[in-house]
């Protein structure tokens, strides 16, 4: 008898002769083990099978992780060098390792163990979302910080279709991103200093560039007795300070009423005593509030922002400003965005699987000309690429100060000697 002969044996012994539908969700990991091996054991006696005790250690394993919210992703999520899981349909499940997407090896039995997973992951993660044919995709998140979007049938063709981007609890400091070589120790100064000096800071980039990532990590250095309020769709951030307070938006019901966006958990933050606010991604209207919370006082605002480049970054700025509908000039918006932010950190993933910081973008405003200009205070500069694909290259800096000297002054915050030429 084949291994998935047995295997659909001791499915149907489960199923129909122990009351294991009724008990499965209440088990813990151990005890689904215990549970599955006495059912082995028992289903052999009654059919003389012959099972070797490799045979029973696998069987005992795809049990279990059917059943776990992880199901066959567990050995992908518990895989401490895969920073992303993509599920397209039963069949094909790719991976990102080392910065490089490549199909696993891992696949499930048909549709429905699919979409009993999608399942099990949103009731493990303690959410109140929901996904069905009337509500064919969700957003949330997972005890341990791993996001996970999903998408059903109507809106996909050949079954569901899962992205997880895992949560590394390898990445808590800066020294860990300067040994993953996302930046140099100099350009790490400086940003832990920017923190500091309570500049306004946007991290840019593409999808799966690690913003959140430096945001994090640079954040950590934000001074213990300031107050910060975080404001995510789904809670990535984490910082390590005592007094933080995480707000997070809520969508609409089921009649499409009572959604909670970005931009109103940003308004009722301004009421609640705020030293820094971070938000977790602008993609609207929520720009106008935060540019004009700045001009108000609330500086050392830090968010993120998807973009090509600086530049596509200031323009998106720019453009978010626009749809709020002020009945003000392009210029004039242009000048107010330059005023109110400080720096755009720009991160790439390049073709080696790493992923860097490339740009360290000075944004300022002349008066006297009344222009906005953009200039970098370090750039990554590629000085070539290797047989085996790894890119080397170093950081320019610029000589002169930055436009926004006078707040590390006013904060005296302090770059070692030399580090800038007045």
């Amino acid at each position: 008898m084949s291994i998935a002969e047995i295997r659909s044996l001791i499915s149907q012994y489960l199923i129909h002769k122990t009351d294991f539908v009724k008990v499965k969700d209440r088990l813990t990991e151990d005890q689904l083990r215990v549970y599955v091996d006495r059912a082995i054991t028992n289903l052999s006696v009654e059919e003389g099978l012959e099972i070797s005790m490799e045979e029973r250690i696998a069987l005992i394993r795809s049990f279990v992780e059917s059943t776990i919210s992880l199901g066959p992703l567990r050995s992908l999520m518990e895989d401490p060098e895969i920073s992303e899981i993509m599920v397209n349909g039963p069949d094909k499940v790719f991976v990102q390792k080392f910065g490089k997407i490549v199909l696993s090896d891992i696949k499930f039995e048909n549709i429905d163990q699919l979409h009993h997973t999608i399942q099990k992951l949103l009731a493990s993660s303690g959410t109140s979302g929901r996904i069905d044919e009337s509500s064919p995709y969700v957003d949330f998140c997972l005890q341990d910080g791993s996001r996970i979007n999903a998408v059903v049938p109507p809106c996909t063709i050949g079954g569901a279709v899962v992205t997880i981007r895992k949560f590394s609890d390898q990445i808590s400091s800066v020294d860990d991103l300067l040994q993953r070589k996302m930046f140099d120790k100099k350009l790490a100064a400086f940003m832990i200093s920017a923190m500091q000096a309570k500049l306004n800071v946007f991290f840019t980039g593409a999808t799966g560039t690690g913003k959140t990532t430096a945001l994090n990590v640079f954040s950590r250095h934000i001074p213990d007795h300031e107050r910060i309020i975080t404001i995510e769709d789904t809670p990535e951030l984490r910082l390590k300070q005592d007094h933080v307070v995480t707000l997070l938006t809520k969508p609409a019901n089921i009649e499409g009423k009572g959604a909670i966006t970005i931009r109103h958990l940003f308004v009722n933050s301004l009421r609640m005593r705020p030293d820094r606010i971070i938000i977790g991604e602008i993609r609207s209207e929520e720009m106008l509030d935060l540019i004009q919370s700045i001009a108000s006082g609330h500086s050392g605002s830090l968010a993120i922002v998807h973009s090509d480049s600086p530049e596509d970054a200031f323009n998106r700025m720019v453009t978010m400003m626009m749809m709020a509908g002020l009945p003000l000039s392009t210029q004039e918006i242009r000048a107010q965005v330059a005023r109110a932010v400080d720096l755009i950190v720009h991160i790439e993933l390049f073709s080696d699987g790493v992923r860097r910081i490339t740009n360290v973008t000075d944004v300022a405003y002349d008066k006297e000309d009344d222009k906005t200009f953009l200039r970098d205070v370090f750039h990554f500069v590629q000085d070539g690429k290797a047989e085996d694909g790894t890119i080397s290259g170093h950081w320019e800096q610029m000589e002169h100060w930055p436009s926004f000297k006078v707040k590390f002054d006013r904060h005296n915050v302090k770059l070692p000697e030399g580090f800038f030429k007045s």
